[in-house]
């Protein structure tokens, strides 16, 4: 799977995720930096086949009314360290990834994993 991390959320769940055999990107790598407009990161998204991981719920509006990005994670756990957050990532991994098997909008939370259908 391909993704591409917000730029509110840490580096190291890129590294994370390609350690598991992903294919990730940080915002921090584009050549605007975190300052990369969400057009721009949808465009990329849908240029590269590549899943939003976000907590931005301008995101959400947008898939929400027009289908952009076309596959979304939503990170819904409110303020948390970043290792502990990469952790809940991590070992919700293989279930995330059988949820975007058949869905394009998928919400982790400290507790669950939700689809929207």
């Amino acid at each position: 799977m391909k993704f591409l991390v917000d730029a509110q959320l840490p580096h190291r769940l890129a590294r994370e995720l390609v350690a598991h055999v992903h294919n990730a990107v940080q915002t921090s790598e584009l050549p605007a930096a975190n300052r990369t407009q969400d057009q721009e990161i949808t465009a990329l998204a849908i240029r590269e086949n590549r899943i939003v991981i976000t907590k931005d719920n301008d995101f959400v509006t947008s898939f929400l009314l027009r289908g952009v990005p076309p596959k979304l994670l939503l990170i819904s756990t409110g303020n948390m360290a970043n290792d502990v957050l990469s952790k809940l990532l991590l070992a919700n991994l293989a279930a995330l990834e059988a949820a975007f098997a058949k869905h394009d909008f998928v919400e982790l939370s400290i507790t669950a994993i939700t689809v929207h259908a």
